[in-house]
């Protein structure tokens, strides 16, 4: 008797561990396994409209690999690269972007492809930490502003009428006030330590690389205070010549430092 209930017992618990495992070893159902093309695409645009885009770029990879070699497989691999922005993950959205300018150098999407890769560095050099803390770009490592300006370059140079090159050109612009602002926050760090020299330096790389630009002012300004400070008189009178001339009513030679004290800069 005592044998026959421990039977019943252990067939219980292994028809119960049956069932458990078999519970832990079902896969969630892909409902959009058997989807078509038109399903998955109008699918992952409502999930980008209601901002999930993680589970847009899922089935826009779907729809990359069962619409292949198709316009419809192009532009999933474009709005990837848009939820990929979108989503904060600015590298996988520049790889998606170079795959597909790689994959169709002749598509007529070429221009906002440039534009979009132009975006995604511009944005990622900007970031959410430095709007909240209002840090200049030009006080942040300068590469993705320098690819950023790149990619609007090209959409520039190669697509001038595209709808796309107002607002690069005037990015471009941004991007190119940064690169400058970067070299004037790098000499105003040295001259702040007294490394005039070092201070020299970095000034006359904007007024040479970047001319025309609003921190040419400050820089002419910090290589006449350089020189002044290590006591190069001749070379201090030339570029004072050279900042009084080209900024007749500059309040740098009125109010000193205290002129730059207001970033030339905005947020976009």
């Amino acid at each position: 008797m005592l044998r026959t209930k421990l039977s019943v017992v252990y067939a219980c618990l292994l028809a119960g561990a049956t069932l458990w495992l078999t519970g832990c070893s079902t896969t969630p159902e892909d409902k959009a396994a058997n989807w078509n093309a038109s399903k998955l695409y109008s699918e992952a645009k409502d999930e980008m409209s209601s901002g999930a885009y993680d589970k847009a770029i899922g089935l826009l990879e779907k729809l990359e690999g069962r619409a292949a070699g198709t316009p419809l497989a192009q532009q999933a691999q474009l709005d990837k690269a848009y939820a990929q922005y979108k989503s904060a993950e600015p590298a996988q959205a520049v790889a998606t972007l170079d795959r597909f300018m790689k994959l169709h150098p002749a598509s007529p999407a070429l221009d906002y492809a440039l534009y979009l890769k132009g975006l995604v560095n511009f944005n990622d050099d900007l970031g959410m930490l430095s709007y909240i803390t209002r840090q200049d770009l030009a006080e942040r490592d300068q590469k993705a502003a320098k690819e950023s300006f790149e990619a609007f370059k090209e959409l520039v140079s190669r697509f001038p009428d595209s709808r796309y090159a107002p607002d690069a050109s005037q990015r471009m612009t941004y991007i190119v006030n940064s690169l400058a602002g970067y070299e004037m926050h790098v000499a105003r760090y040295y001259y702040g330590r007294s490394a005039y020299v070092a201070a020299i330096n970095r000034a006359q790389l904007a007024v040479a690389d970047y001319p025309g630009v609003p921190a040419v002012e400050e820089a002419l300004y910090i290589i006449v205070k350089s020189y002044e400070a290590l006591g190069i008189a001749p070379l201090r009178d030339d570029a004072l010549r050279v900042l009084e001339k080209n900024y007749p009513k500059s309040e740098y030679l009125s109010r000193g430092f205290k002129a730059g004290s207001e970033p030339w800069w905005k947020f976009w």
